[in-house]
């Protein structure tokens, strides 16, 4: 999985892709000197970095063209993603930037420096829904003053989108609350306004699998709607739903193929071509275990409807496309965990029959990012692994990469003194000094390459979103965080050479993940509000899990200093243990599909936040001044031809502006605008 999505040096901890959060709040202590220069732009609650291309030059020609069209592939659908995440983004986007480039009004004024903030906001969200907490963002002018702008530059927007705007409706574009119905209460444009959930989850149980043992993934590519009362999926594919997109992603990918490095990659790229022009899952998987067995080659991408987050029923995949240079030097480094995973499964505390006998096929890279699109941007995973069909994984293996650039653009944009304000004493901030930097890169490390790739499910359960339903996604991400967590501090890490004290490195670590787990990550959260993206519920759900079972032995301690509350860990050992225990049962959950009891763990302690901590860390965090959210602009690679019009070398430039990528982006890859 590719998880959108945690930041600076605690950025590693955990990927978005599986998208591996990239959100985490910031609480290192060492200022960065690069802090002006990669930063692009700041409103509300986000800043906009920018990423190099390390080794661009050193490429042959045919892999810079081969890079390049790739990147052209993923920017012409990047469409889809504005109106997968709700189905008015397309025209609201339209308005908002012909008003941007054509008003010639006041523009010092209050209200019209808030209208640039909003567009900004909406461009940086892929619509009008928040990235990170899904819920609705409301523009700080007024309904009138919008009308206003639309008349004076000629807008269209029809009166009724204009009001959803600023009123209730479509507050959330996945709600996870199933009091408010999953797909009621959900303003995703993956289902027609009249389906209900419970008319989903029938749907595909009487959609019978060509072949159980190696199950389709029936939905990924669709959008369900009603017609003459009767369910039909809208496919995604050439001559169907995003036709006019798809044509262009088509197009730019036979020119990869063309210029593809090995026979391999040459064969994974013609079945995502067919996969595309047919809508065809089989070859869909098909596909994916050719992608996943292509490894050798210097180029790699991410290009498809992947990950399933925004669906609140765990079907339909979200269209995202990353483009990858491998960066062989630091590959080379964490090749020995490849080696050892093995060891890793056989070792792990899992009940015997949820071990896999045999764990084939695992690669991990690090590489250097491209060009990103669709949901990986601007807001960006850290890391990759894929694919997320459990067959293919046991049968033909996975691919997790990190994404170097990325981090280090993450690490160059500055920090605060988080650490020091959060931290329960200096103990803990000399460990976190010391240690944490290298933690989260093997946390990140086992969470991928073999947390995902671990354990097994019972022979006749169903799938995860079948089975676990809305809570599959931060079940998943748990299980492979506690793997992470369960390792860290193994000796078998010393013994490989990864770090030189395995007992520290896992103390840095855990206070970490907890102190986040319990506290800082709160500060994303409005008062009052549920945690309800995966990835923050999964930190809650394990570290409260822990801290409570533990309370008998006093494992972690709830410590109040000045008015103040910390969690210092008292037994790291016990803790560990924990984890343990804790990995042990959320396979078993995944492993026989116990619904009831992922709702429980899930509700019990990954939800509802105390209110007087939640105000508290609040309080405590507003005398920083760092933006909780980071995302990217892209670098432009412009293309160089002779008189025939052939590419001769392709430039690496930056964009100007944030808004001058998005308004070029709208130029050149609106395909689905009307």
């Amino acid at each position: 999985m590719i998880n959108k999505y945690w930041i600076l040096l605690l950025i590693f901890t955990l990927f978005l892709g599986c998208k591996k959060d990239t959100k985490k709040p910031v609480e290192t202590s060492n200022q960065q000197t690069e802090e002006t220069s990669s930063k692009v732009d700041d409103f509300a609650d986000i800043q906009v970095l920018k990423y190099k291309i390390p080794g661009w030059e050193q490429l042959s020609i045919d892999d810079k063209k081969l890079v390049y069209y790739l990147t052209q592939a993923g920017l012409s659908g990047r469409d889809i993603i504005w109106d997968q995440n709700y189905k008015h983004n397309l025209a609201i986007r339209k308005a908002l930037e012909n008003i941007y480039t054509t008003y010639d009004g006041d523009k010092t004024s209050e209200n019209w420096m808030a209208f640039e903030t909003y567009l900004k906001r909406v461009w940086f969200a892929n619509g009008i829904h928040h990235h990170y907490s899904m819920d609705k963002m409301m523009p700080e002018f007024s309904q009138d003053y919008l009308e206003t702008l639309l008349n004076e530059t000629n807008s269209e927007l029809d009166t009724e989108i204009v009001a959803v705007l600023f009123n209730d409706e479509d507050a959330k574009k996945v709600n996870l609350d199933e009091s408010k119905g999953l797909l009621k209460g959900s303003a995703t444009n993956f289902y027609g306004d009249d389906v209900t959930a419970e008319e989903v989850e029938k749907f595909y149980k009487n959609k019978p699998q060509p072949d159980p043992d190696k199950p389709l993934a029936f939905g990924l590519n669709s959008k369900l709607v009603k017609e003459n009362g009767q369910l039909v999926e809208k496919t995604w594919k050439l001559n169907g739903m995003y036709h006019n997109a798809i044509k262009e992603i088509i197009k730019w990918l036979e020119k990869a193929k063309g210029v593809a490095e090995n026979e391999e990659q040459t064969k994974a790229l013609g079945l995502l071509i067919e996969y595309y022009k047919t809508g065809d899952l089989k070859t869909w998987d098909e596909y994916n275990v050719a992608w996943v067995e292509a490894t050798e080659g210097e180029i790699d991408y991410i290009n498809s409807f992947i990950e399933v987050y925004n669906d609140p029923l765990g079907y339909r995949g979200s269209y995202e496309t990353i483009v990858q240079i491998k960066d062989f030097d630091m590959s080379k480094k964490m090749s020995v965990l490849e080696n050892n995973v093995q060891w890793f499964e056989d070792n792990s505390p899992l009940m015997e029959e949820h071990k896999k006998d045999s764990v084939v096929g695992v690669s991990y890279k690090t590489v250097n990012v491209a060009g990103e699109a669709g949901d990986a941007s601007p807001a960006t995973p850290i890391g990759v692994n894929l694919p997320n069909s459990s067959w293919i994984r046991k049968e033909h293996g996975s691919k997790s990469v990190s994404l170097g650039n990325i981090i280090r653009a993450y690490e160059n944009a500055g920090s605060t003194g988080k650490l020091y304000e959060f931290a329960h004493d200096s103990t803990e901030i000399a460990l976190h000094k010391q240690y944490s930097a290298v933690a989260d890169k093997l946390h990140t490390a086992l969470h991928e390459v073999v947390g995902h790739a671990s354990g097994q499910l019972n022979p006749g359960v169903g799938t995860t979103k079948e089975t676990l339903k809305s809570y599959a996604s931060t079940l998943e991400e748990g299980r492979a965080d506690l793997v992470g967590l369960y390792f860290l501090m193994d000796k078998k890490l010393e013994d490989i050479g990864l770090t030189d004290n395995a007992e520290k490195l896992g103390m840095a670590a855990y206070d970490d993940y907890i102190r986040n787990g319990l506290m800082t990550q709160f500060v994303r959260i409005d008062l009052g509000k549920d945690v309800e993206e995966a990835h923050m519920r999964n930190r809650f759900w394990v570290s409260a899990w822990v801290f409570e079972k533990g309370k008998a032995d006093n494992v972690i301690e709830k410590v109040t200093k000045d008015g103040k509350t910390y969690y210092d860990i008292k037994d790291y050992q016990k803790l560990r243990a924990l984890f343990g225990e804790l990995l042990k049962e959320t396979q078993r959950i995944k492993s026989e599909g116990d619904y009831e009891a992922a709702k429980n763990l899930v509700e019990n302690y990954g939800v509802k936040i105390d209110q007087d901590i939640h105000q508290e860390v609040l309080d405590r965090n507003s005398q920083f001044k760092s933006k909780p959210y980071s995302g990217f602009v892209n670098p432009v690679l412009v293309p160089e031809t002779n008189d025939d019009g052939n590419i001769t070398d392709i430039k690496v430039t930056q964009p100007e502006s944030f808004a001058a990528q998005m308004l070029d982006y709208a130029n050149n890859y609106g395909f689905l605008v009307e």
